[in-house]
């Protein structure tokens, strides 16, 4: 294992164990609200996988700011979900959103519970954002250029934050978004980390690129 490799992993863990006492409140509030706003619901999002590190998919851990079974409810409806595909896979406004779950997502808070994911290993604090298999699968056969990207991007774990998250998100379209998560992973510097990092809080409290 790289230098890199072990000081990433342990800027993960301390990083994650530190986000999860700091917003442990927080997250708290979170999910009493998701109860009490929607108790047929669970307090995760129930989403498909995410692909991470090598292809491999995981668990992708997200408080739920959406009705239950909101993708399947997207696909119950075509022609928002051709509007969705075409939008880089967001909606504005979204009609599957809960009351509240525009102010969770525009400030991260539904973002939170990763920390535990990046714990676990399945993500990083610092790396491309988590596709959906259906969206790397659907995008590449209207972008085929986008391949080569996609397997760079593909070699590092997925962030809580990163590139894209801290330079647009909503904002930047899949092609846009594809060649940052790689140019992130050729780049790969403990450094450019914790500048990320250090950027994210001003870009969450201004709702930079927010949907």
């Amino acid at each position: 294992m790289t230098l890199y490799k072990i000081g990433k992993r342990a800027l993960d863990i301390v990083g994650a164990l530190i986000g999860i006492a700091l917003f442990s409140p927080i997250m708290l509030l979170a999910a009493l609200y998701i109860k009490l706003t929607s108790p047929k619901g669970p307090v995760f999002a129930d989403i498909p996988n995410r692909v991470g590190k090598d292809g491999k998919e995981f668990k992708f851990l997200k408080f739920r700011t959406m009705i239950p079974n909101a993708h399947q409810w997207l696909l119950d409806h075509p022609d928002i979900y051709k509007k969705y595909t075409e939008n880089s896979y967001k909606l504005d406004p979204d009609p599957r959103l809960l009351k509240g779950g525009k102010f969770m997502r525009a400030y991260s808070i539904d973002e939170l519970p990763q920390f535990i994911n990046v714990l676990k290993g399945d993500m990083s604090l610092v790396g491309p954002r988590a596709y959906y298999p259906f969206e790397l699968k659907e995008q590449q056969e209207k972008f085929p250029e986008t391949a080569d990207k996609i397997k760079l991007a593909l070699k590092v774990k997925p962030g809580i934050t990163g590139v894209w998250q801290t330079s647009g998100r909503s904002t930047v379209d899949f092609v846009e978004r594809v060649h940052m998560d790689a140019e992130y992973a050729k780049r790969q510097s403990l450094l450019y980390d914790i500048l990320i990092i250090l950027k994210t809080p001003y870009v969450v409290l201004t709702r930079k690129g927010a949907v």
